[in-house]
């Protein structure tokens, strides 16, 4: 069995979300698919490293085994629905795995003459050398006989005013024609499923709900009192300058759907009513709406108490979730909710939505909240901060809850659907 898949986004620089989804399921499904013939697609980008030692394979850090190989498609624009439907054309496999929601338009459901006599495709055929390597393109078109689709989210349906118009249209498009298309639907929890089927009608019966993973960064973690003593790491973060200094912490990309001006707010009230020294962190890129949530800050009496770090590291994230007294998720809507998972290993307790997915990643082990409510968002984190033995508890039943989740067991279940 020849099965192929889509990695465009699994070795980009600086991954997060959706590109950190790819890399992981990527990584475990080399333990899982050892008598199939595997090839990645994967897109030309500076940062892309191939090597071989002794027959296999390496690709940037992740060496590949001895049944796997790499394909690098060179298209500069539209990858998907024409660079990697052309290689799916003129090289067919048997079953396509995409990780990130975007189906190639050739598949199945479109028989080849369709595809052929679309104006645009006959563009391309001036790339061909000859005719007779057209003729042969057409003659083998028939597209992957199976195509397994992963949706993670449907966030741009309830806050639509987080993304661009042009965003919406693309993204409503895309996952309607790849749930469509695709022979089988992984959504990553049953509120997507529900989702899936309430607004775009798939049969409940196309879709299988196979939960993410986290990474366990406990090898990577430092105490706080050698993070005390690491001038490097002081003078990185920002957070220590002569003594330790508390902090509420949120990780992800600052943008309009987190919710981070509503956190601020709640920051706000927290230093208004206690005596509280912490400080509010946030590290992620800027995303869709960050011109008004850094307006949110530059008009905070308590800006100074909150750090921006933009883009951080793995080691730095975990070093981060390990010495915050409270990871804040209040977030306006989440397909999973990975952050979630990486604070409690780390033994972060976390206040959270009550809304989307949450409830069911989360259950009882974290404190969940109105998001529209920074009076309930401030109160929660104060329960933690001011009640040790209540804050203990609940890091316990964090940790407890992680133990329901792993990149072993996603991407087994998701071996198990590209195979059978």
């Amino acid at each position: 069995m020849k099965i192929g898949i889509d990695a465009s986004r699994a070795f980009l620089k600086n991954r997060t979300g959706i590109e950190e989804y790819s890399y992981r399921v990527i990584d475990g499904l080399k333990n899982n698919l050892q008598n199939e013939q595997v090839v990645l697609y994967v897109r030309k980008t500076d940062n892309l490293q191939l090597t071989t030692d002794n027959g296999n394979t390496k690709i940037n850090e992740l060496e590949l085994p001895a049944n796997w190989s790499v394909k690098v498609i060179k298209w500069p624009r539209f990858w998907t629905q024409i660079g990697l439907s052309l290689e799916l054309l003129l090289h067919p496999i048997d079953a396509l795995f995409v990780p990130a929601h975007t189906v190639p338009i050739f598949h199945p459901a479109r028989n080849a003459t369709r595809f052929f006599n679309n104006a645009f495709i006959w563009q391309v055929r001036k790339l061909f050398n000859s005719k007779e390597e057209w003729k042969y393109m057409h003659s083998v078109a028939g597209g992957p006989k199976k195509t397994v689709v992963v949706v993670h989210g449907l966030e741009y349906e309830f806050c639509p005013e987080a993304y661009s118009f042009l965003e919406k249209f693309y993204m409503r498009w895309t996952i309607k024609k790849s749930c469509q298309w695709a022979s089988k639907i992984i959504s990553v929890s049953e509120n997507t499923k529900r989702d899936l089927i309430n607004l775009y009608n798939v049969p409940a019966e196309k879709i299988t709900v196979i939960y993410e993973g986290y990474a366990d960064g406990n090898q990577q973690l430092v105490t706080r009192n050698q993070l005390h003593g690491n001038q490097q790491l002081v003078t990185s973060y920002q957070l220590l300058v002569t003594s330790y200094c508390p902090y509420l912490l949120f990780v992800g990309r600052i943008e309009q759907r987190k919710n981070i001006s509503n956190v601020v707010e709640a920051f706000n009230l927290l230093k208004e009513r206690s005596d509280i020294e912490h400080k509010l962190v946030l590290a992620g890129r800027p995303g869709y709406g960050y011109e008004d949530i850094k307006l949110k800050i530059e008009n905070s009496k308590f800006k100074k108490d909150i750090i921006e770090l933009g883009y951080i590291s793995e080691e730095e994230k975990w070093q981060l979730f390990k010495k915050a007294d409270v990871f804040v998720f209040a977030t306006f809507y989440e397909g999973f909710g990975i952050p979630i998972l990486e604070a409690q290993s780390a033994g972060c307790p976390v206040v959270a939505s009550n809304n989307s997915s949450i409830p069911e990643v989360a259950n009882d082990s974290a404190l969940l909240v109105d998001p529209m409510s920074h009076e309930d968002i401030a109160g929660n984190i104060y329960k933690l901060l001011s009640d040790k033995d209540f804050k203990d508890a609940i890091i316990q039943k964090g940790l407890e809850n992680v133990k329901r989740f792993s990149w072993e067991k996603c991407a087994q279940e998701i071996a198990n659907e590209i195979i059978k």
